[in-house]
């Protein structure tokens, strides 16, 4: 079939940098052969961050630089729509704060145009704003006669009076397995914790050094590496000295963020992946732990459980929990059995559920679901 003939889809999406989940699910969409093979699109990146630092940051100077980009986003965004004729529009939007009012005008342009339109759900927070002034007649506007893409439907709660259940797909998000050759993974005297992230407090940063005070108060021994850019919130000294006052100095490292192979490598070190996470909808990194095989300490919260069964492949407990999350780890650290089992499990239920191409191909279903029931 001819590029010309195929439906077309204008991608309206952040893309890296900054490296987050939503940009790198737009990122993967893009580069997907077996997407491009069904469809042909433009992609606009609607974000206005071109770093983690400058995320949910003003400054009279930031602030210019983000209303230029959003300025040329969306008058990008208009030309598109008055020179071609879209099947779908495909919408990856914050859906709450000031992300969303940020976002809104796009959903709403392409409405204007009469567009069939897909929103992409990668983030929670909705049901907080939806009784809210100017939220409260906005957020019907925009997703009144969409289709909604959501990663779970343990993440419906957060927009069922806003958004029906009919109008719901799911399609879990899926990485590319990486193959490695297991002789590689360092043998250690004392297990070693990886958690890898940006340096956010609600990705668990503070949960994670308040269990790990209490297990090294225990006199258990453990190595913690942290993995990960530094943000607004927490850069590299204000970690350190959360890491001093808790005395976990000599067994606590901030390795900075690491790419490719280095990043490879912490896999490779690691015995246990710790993520207590309470902010994050689905959590990429814990299938890039299924797929090194390691067993994950990680919250309740958003589609987590979806990865993670408690007791299976890894341990779920209750968000900003640091006795949990210290319990948890601790019964992995004291049985390396229980880790290779864990980690095995894990390795499977990735292999057959969130990889690379089962995402992409339910992903063209979900295209092409919306590209018919939309009203």
């Amino acid at each position: 079939m001819s590029k010309a003939s195929l439906p077309r889809i204008l991608y309206l999406a952040p893309l890296p940098p900054p490296i987050h989940g939503s940009a790198m699910v737009s990122e993967q969409i893009r580069n997907s052969k077996v997407v491009n093979e069904a469809f042909d699109g433009d992609f606009v990146n609607i974000s206005t961050s071109r770093k983690m630092c400058e995320i949910g940051k003003g400054g009279l100077w930031l602030t210019l630089q983000k209303t230029i980009r959003f300025l040329v986003s969306f008058l990008k965004t208009l030309g598109l729509l008055l020179t071609h004729r879209y099947d779908l529009c495909y919408c990856a939007i914050t859906c709450h704060g000031s992300g969303f009012l940020k976002d809104a005008p796009f959903v709403l342009l392409c409405k204007l145009f009469r567009r069939k339109i897909l929103i992409h759900q990668h983030n929670r927070g909705m049901a907080k704003d939806v009784d809210r002034p100017i939220y409260r007649w906005l957020l019907p506007l925009v997703y009144r006669n969409t289709k909604v893409l959501l990663l779970s439907w343990y993440l419906y709660p957060d927009i069922e009076r806003v958004v029906k259940r009919e109008e719901i797909i799911i399609c879990p998000n899926g990485i590319k397995p990486i193959s490695y050759d297991e002789c590689k993974r360092r043998p250690n005297k004392i297990p070693h914790i990886l958690f890898l992230s940006n340096l956010m407090i609600d990705k668990g940063v503070y949960v994670l050094l308040d269990a790990l005070k209490i297990l090294s108060e225990k006199g258990i021994p453990f190595v913690c590496d942290f993995v990960g850019s530094e943000t607004k919130e927490l850069n590299s000294e204000r970690f350190n000295q959360e890491v001093e006052a808790r005395n976990l100095s000599h067994c606590v490292r901030y390795n900075g963020p690491k790419y490719g192979e280095a990043k490879q490598k912490s896999f490779l070190q690691a015995d246990i992946f710790a993520f207590p996470t309470f902010c994050d909808t689905f959590g990429l990194v814990n299938l890039e732990a299924m797929n090194y095989q390691l067993p994950i300490v990680t919250t309740n919260f958003g589609g987590i459980p979806d990865e993670i069964i408690n007791g299976e492949n890894g341990f779920v407990v209750e968000p900003e929990d640091a006795q949990a999350t210290a319990d948890a780890l601790c019964q992995l650290l004291e049985d390396a059995s229980l880790r290779q089992r864990m980690g095995r499990a894990g390795y499977k239920k990735f292999m057959e559920e969130f990889t690379e191409e089962t995402f992409e191909r339910n992903i063209v279903v979900s295209f092409k679901r919306a590209m018919e029931e939309t009203t």
